[in-house]
């Protein structure tokens, strides 16, 4: 079993920059694919970004490629997005999400097994 705990979102001007982190507890962490989802008032959770379980393999969504940057530490067991030159349009509710059968990646929220309780990034103009 993989519980997500998602860290770092808070309150950041247009231009700005955050870092969020998703620590994992669970021996198979490593083994698994992750991805990044985010979910803005009134909109439907939408995928932002993910990578493969070594880490060699990334793919983001149109709306943040250029900006966002996925990455993990399988010894530290965390995941983590870096978001750069954020927009009003990133404000969201982030969460982390791992696929436990992880052949390919994937931008499908019913592919993903376990899910973080989320973290709220606001991004003012």
């Amino acid at each position: 079993h993989v519980q997500l705990v998602e860290s770092g979102g808070g309150v950041v001007q247009a231009g700005g920059s955050l870092r969020l982190s998703c620590a994992a507890s669970g021996r198979t962490f490593s083994s698994y694919n992750k991805g990044w989802f985010r979910q803005a008032p009134g909109k439907e959770r939408e995928f932002v970004a993910t990578i493969n379980w070594s880490g060699g393999s990334t793919y983001y969504a149109d709306s943040v490629k250029g900006r966002f940057t996925i990455s993990r530490d399988n010894a530290k067991n965390t995941v983590y997005l870096q978001m750069n030159s954020l927009k009003p349009e990133d404000t969201a509710v982030y969460y982390c999400a791992a696929d436990r059968t992880p052949w390919s990646l994937t931008t499908q929220i019913k592919d993903y097994d376990y899910w973080g309780q989320g973290t709220q990034v606001t991004v003012s103009s």
